[in-house]
């Protein structure tokens, strides 16, 4: 019943308003597709977190700590590039800068692995253990190594490597989506190929096949031969690599310093991207595209006034209200999905070879 007044509510709301709503619509369509690269780069860390948490759940691991692994390694990552960055030059450093995001995520996620596969514990308070751990840890020593120290020697990764033509990108219709995937940072680009790589592993190998064979039922592949413990030790800890490469392009791609918490959730948008995408990395993407166009419409909104009766009403919000966006799509979209998609069998079960059944 409540659901049928809320839609309701909304056609009403629709049909009072159309004629408005279609030219916000077309304001907004005319300024992502002149700048997808915006949407894009919203999306990155998202996917990035999603596909860790592909890989993790694939093999019946929950793992909610992404948010604390993500913020761990934009710190290292930050840390390391900047002290570096003076010493050995700028791409150097920011390279090594990654490496080290990468690894301490990784370092995290074997934690997390000790703790989830090995001791059993319950899969969530452990994520929450990290979470915690990072957000009190990455303040202290920010504080300790960067605040208080003249740490100004961080600079972002270089954009355009791959070295196109700017004539490429003025092309129209084609080179502002070329522009997203090439013009920009190099982990910008790296996101789209780990996509398309992780999805073809997932359901066209063997590895894939072992994979889902542990999350969906692991004592029937134990009982063929697969070391279910090597699996999702390896899934977890090499899914972790994604989570740093996340921290890492927010620190040292995206925005070149670090603030405290500066990862405001995203780990858990990208649980939701996960969820919205039925664990699977090409569904994963699109979900963080999403989350990704609706943080570029809050900006959009703050750059230029929409058009229009409805767009003068939105412009007049509080600029607050437009950062709250990614973050109410995440609660439609789980109030709407969560309870239709339907997760490995054995996702956050602990394997006991010793029990039965």
């Amino acid at each position: 019943m409540l659901l049928g007044l809320l839609v309701a509510l909304l056609a009403l709301f629709v049909a009072r308003y159309w004629e408005a709503l279609f030219e916000l619509g077309q304001w907004f369509v005319s300024f992502a597709t002149t700048r997808p690269y915006i949407i894009l780069g919203f999306a990155v860390p998202i996917a990035f977190g999603a596909l860790c948490a592909v890989m993790c759940e694939r093999s019946g691991v929950v793992n909610i700590g992404i948010e604390g692994m993500m913020l761990t390694s934009a710190f290292t990552g930050f840390l390391v590039g900047a002290y570096l960055n003076p010493v050995m030059g700028h791409l150097p450093a920011a390279l090594l800068g990654v490496a080290a995001a990468i690894g301490a995520s990784m370092v995290l996620s074997a934690l997390h692995a000790w703790l989830a596969i090995t001791v059993k514990a319950d899969q969530i308070i452990s994520g929450t253990v990290i979470n915690i751990l990072a957000l009190g840890g990455t303040a202290y020593f920010n504080q300790l190594f960067i605040s208080t120290a003249d740490v100004s020697g961080a600079r972002t990764l270089p954009k355009n490597l791959i070295g196109l033509p700017s004539e490429v990108y003025d092309a129209p219709i084609v080179g502002p989506l070329l522009n997203a995937v090439f013009g920009q940072g190099p982990l910008q680009t790296a996101v789209i190929f780990a996509v398309i790589f992780l999805q073809v592993m997932l359901f066209r190998s063997r590895w894939g096949l072992r994979t889902r064979a542990v999350g969906e039922h692991p004592k029937a592949a134990d009982t063929v031969g697969i070391d279910v413990i090597r699996v999702r030790y390896r899934n977890v800890i090499l899914g972790g690599a994604f989570a740093g490469l996340a921290g890492a392009y927010l620190t040292l791609e995206s925005i070149g310093s670090f603030q405290d918490g500066m990862t405001a959730g995203i780990g858990f948008i990208a649980l939701a991207a996960m969820i919205f995408g039925r664990w699977t990395p090409v569904g994963a993407f699109i979900a963080a595209l999403i989350f990704g166009a609706a943080r570029t419409l809050g900006q959009a909104i703050q750059i230029s006034a929409p058009p229009g009766e409805l767009g003068g009403a939105i412009a007049s919000w509080p600029a607050q209200w437009f950062g709250m966006f990614p973050y109410i799509l995440t609660i439609i979209i789980l109030a709407g999905v969560v309870g239709r998609a339907v997760a490995p069998a054995a996702d956050g079960v602990p394997y006991d070879k010793e029990a039965r059944g």
